[in-house]
């Protein structure tokens, strides 16, 4: 059989990654944002009912996993669900779904460089955490296999640092005495918005699906490799939060500014709390990692249709990636990371990420049963899953992220309006 050649024509991307390397990513966007940096807002938002908003996020991530994968198989092309929803939807919401995700995984960014200096170095956590998107944002423009490569190794590291986390709590003999505490707290708008931040950590398959250029046999490879990399997370997820509850309970869960150091303080295992800082920084590197990567693919998209400016579609010669628009999203990123507030960061990026697979959720059910078509039921709760969370968060994430989604569509009218009367000279 012949094999795939790796770049299929100059100024296209190279496909070069396999199975392994797209859950590898999409692991590294995922595994690590939830656990360090989403994980205390969340339990002062659900109290014992932090494990219902896990489950309730998990379900919605399902569906949005399963209608992403399908609607890649389509269409194996850079953008995501700016190209399915411009192409299942019409051209407004293909735009509209791209400046969510670019806007939402910008402030996404910025959370996960704040996580990085918060845990280094925390007197100067902001000058850090753009050092943090410099640095990141120079390996991503070498090409995306060192990427890959370079979050394989990441995800490794994590993996060692939350089984060690999780075996300890779970070990410890004050697990027994939080455990009693599970029955307080409880409210379902609690749960609701629990989920909502919840989801900042599970949307990173998306990753996967913006890479449909690079991935080798994307029609096969993208639908194996989201599921794969979305059950992978939640199984590690639900174990941390099993861990972090048996241990501090939902209240003092709720107050730790770094809840898995707390966690094995509290465990009688303080000796491994520097060993948590340093895989908190690396997750938050992976994620970040990653998350430059996907954002860049879908500014790469943005610009080929002229939405974002033109220029920003170049691809460099030697290394195949598209290094302007990286290296504006890395400029972008490092400045928000600068002056922005984490928890801040993280309730607007929900809120932008849930309308961007509200319109994938949406595109994936006018597909045909001969297209790959999802059972008609995942594609409507994912639609009406992503509008509930959306919802329910925090009301200034609600304000500013309507607010942002206002002035897209402003921006979109007037730029047609445009284009409209140039044309009618």
């Amino acid at each position: 059989m012949a094999r795939e050649p790796l770049t299929d024509a100059p100024g296209e991307l190279r496909r070069s990654l396999g199975l392994a390397d797209a859950v590898t990513i999409g692991l590294g966007s995922m595994i690590g944002a939830g656990v360090f940096a989403a994980l205390a807002p969340a339990a002062r938002a659900a109290g014992s009912g932090l494990l219902l908003g896990l489950a309730v996020a998990a379900v919605v991530a399902y569906c949005n996993a399963t209608s992403s994968a399908r609607l890649a198989a389509r269409y194996p092309a850079s953008g995501g669900t700016y190209v399915y929803g411009r192409e299942r939807l019409g051209e407004f919401w293909g735009y509209l779904a791209g400046w969510c995700f670019v806007v939402g995984k910008t402030a996404s960014c910025a959370a996960m460089a704040l996580t990085v200096g918060t845990y280094a170095w925390p007197q100067h956590a902001h000058a850090v955490a753009a050092a943090a998107v410099v640095a990141l944002t120079a390996v991503n423009y070498r090409g995306v296999q060192k990427s890959a490569l370079a979050t394989r190794v990441i995800v490794s590291i994590v993996l060692a640092v939350l089984a060690a986390v999780v075996v300890a709590a779970l070990t410890s003999d004050t697990a027994e005495i939080a455990r009693l505490q599970f029955d307080s707290g409880l409210t379902a708008t609690g749960v609701l918005q629990a989920a909502g931040l919840l989801f900042f950590a599970f949307a990173g398959y998306a990753r996967i699906a913006t890479l449909g250029e690079e991935v080798r046999d994307p029609a096969r490879t993208i639908p194996r490799a989201i599921p794969l990399a979305l059950g992978i997370t939640l199984g590690v997820y639900a174990l941390v939060v099993v861990a972090a509850l048996s241990v501090l309970g939902p209240q003092g869960l709720s107050q730790a500014a770094a809840p898995l150091s707390d966690v094995v303080h509290a465990a009688g295992v303080g000796w491994l709390e520097p060993v948590v800082r340093a895989g908190a920084v690396v997750a938050a590197l992976g994620s970040l990692l990653a998350l430059i990567l996907g954002v860049s693919r879908t500014t790469l998209a943005m610009a080929r249709d002229r939405h974002l400016p033109h220029a920003l579609a170049a691809i460099h010669p030697r290394f195949a990636v598209p290094h302007r628009a990286e290296l504006a999203v890395g400029l972008i990123v490092a400045v928000a990371a600068a002056t922005t507030d984490l928890r801040a960061a993280i309730g607007f990026s929900s809120f932008g990420v849930l309308l961007y697979y509200a319109i994938a959720n949406a595109a994936a059910w006018t597909l045909t049963p001969s297209e790959g078509r999802p059972i008609r039921l995942i594609p409507i709760l994912g639609l009406l899953g992503c509008l509930t969370l959306a919802s329910t968060l925090p009301i200034p994430s609600m304000l500013s992220g309507a607010a942002v989604v206002a002035v897209g569509a402003a921006i979109y009218a007037a730029r047609r309006q445009l284009t409209t009367s140039t044309a009618q000279r």
